[in-house]
């Protein structure tokens, strides 16, 4: 559990007593065919196992693959649940984005209906910014694990006043 100071000494202005709260699953999402598609045209991927069933069904898979990316369409929900939760006391008007990482069992296939479960893995303040990290295990609906996405989010600190 991380106390009120983070690595620097520095004083949290987050609650440090949610690392660890787990958040319930989200309500299942039904991967489309066309969604996959959309997000692989919005970042310009042409790979044809994300367009093509005829393509995709060629490599094994049942329709067509997600981008490897396509994850935090799914895993947003329950990121947002931690990062909104009003016990953290998250300013959002205030975060950038600081990493993100994937860790898959299996890749995504239209047709899967994926839940979404976040948990709070760390909160710790460096240089005057909390950064908090979730960690969002996405499942089929049977249980399946798919992928794990790791996020971490900067609340930048407020500047000191000069005068």
């Amino acid at each position: 559990m991380q106390d009120a100071h983070g690595a620097q000494g520095d004083p949290l202005t987050l609650n440090a007593a949610l690392v660890g709260r787990t958040y319930p699953s989200t309500p299942a999402y039904v991967v489309g065919r066309e969604k996959v598609r959309e997000f692989a045209t919005a970042i310009g991927d042409l790979n044809p196992a994300y367009h093509s069933v005829e393509a995709a069904r060629a490599l094994g898979y049942s329709d067509v693959v997600a981008p490897p990316t396509f994850a935090f369409v799914v895993a947003y929900a329950g990121s947002s649940q931690a990062a909104m939760d009003p016990e953290l006391g998250l300013d959002y008007s205030r975060v950038v984005h600081g990493e993100q990482r994937f860790s898959y069992a299996r890749p995504i296939v239209a047709g899967d209906s994926l839940i979404a479960t976040a948990t709070i893995e760390a909160i710790r303040s460096v240089a005057g910014n909390d950064i908090v990290t979730t960690r969002v295990e996405l499942a089929t609906e049977a249980g399946e694990p798919v992928v794990t996405t790791t996020t971490v989010i900067v609340s930048r600190g407020t500047a000191e006043d000069p005068s």
